[in-house]
């Protein structure tokens, strides 16, 4: 019973030292990020024909924390995603180790992409056709709170479900999932994807199906990334097995 004790308090330990680098990662990137808003801001309002407006003082201090904070978030992932490999190390074998660690700088490069994604295709086709809607009737102004509000609504969810595809490999590598279970369970996931696309998009048909497809086409490319590793998975493991009967 002690021992068992001794071991839950390690691991708690652990979890904790984890907890706290990845929150001193955070702070440390959202304080490069609010050094440096004024650039951010620059260049995500170059397109723009007005300048934004705000209604109030505290509007300017969100814009700050709001552009900080997502740096920080972009930069604290693949230190999340370290320090998460480094948690679960101990209890994986050899290969485990070896082919998960390769998925720490892929979280971090699909984060980025589904950024891009958004913000690029996502985030001015929306823009543009809600614009383009209201035509001559309003004058369309933006406050600088629900214009960064709007870009964040549409390329965060983005770079956070972009690494579907790594989690899945991550998880098959682990055996926790396998493809068989997903797509087993294909039409639920369907569903949750379909709400969380409906949720984290504007309220109008088109936004909804431009956000829609691109997740749907996602779990398909996870499920088929989750086949091939599990069949590599089950192939290490049978000359694994060999290996120690040779033994």
């Amino acid at each position: 019973m002690e021992d068992k004790e001794l071991n839950l308090v390690d691991h708690l330990d652990e979890l904790r030292k984890r907890l706290i680098i990845s929150a001193v990662a955070f702070v440390a990137f959202f304080i490069v990020g609010f050094m440096y808003v004024e650039e951010i801001y620059a260049w995500f309002v170059r397109d723009l024909d007005v300048k934004l407006i705000v209604l109030g003082p505290s509007d300017i201090v969100w814009i700050y924390f709001m552009i900080a904070t997502l740096i920080a978030i972009a930069g604290t992932i693949p230190i999340i995603a370290l320090q998460i490999w480094l948690f679960v190390k101990p209890a994986l074998k050899p290969i485990e180790r070896k082919i998960s660690l390769s998925y720490v700088p892929a979280l971090f490069i699909l984060f980025i992409v589904g950024l891009a994604f958004g913000y690029f295709v996502i985030f001015p086709t929306v823009l543009n056709f809600l614009v383009e809607l209201s035509g001559d009737m309003l004058v369309t102004n933006f406050t600088a709170d629900k214009y960064f509000r709007f870009i964040m609504n549409m390329t965060l969810p983005f770079g956070v479900l972009f690494e579907l595809p790594v989690v899945v490999m991550f998880l098959t590598s682990l055996g926790v999932i396998n493809p068989y279970v997903l797509t087993k369970i294909r039409k639920y996931a369907y569903f949750v994807l379909i709400v969380i696309s409906v949720v984290i998009s504007p309220p109008d048909f088109m936004s909804d199906v431009l956000v829609t497809i691109p997740l749907l086409v996602l779990y398909e490319i996870s499920i088929n990334l989750s086949k091939i590793v599990y069949r590599r998975k089950l192939k290490k493991e049978k000359e694994w097995e060999e290996n120690l009967e040779r033994v």
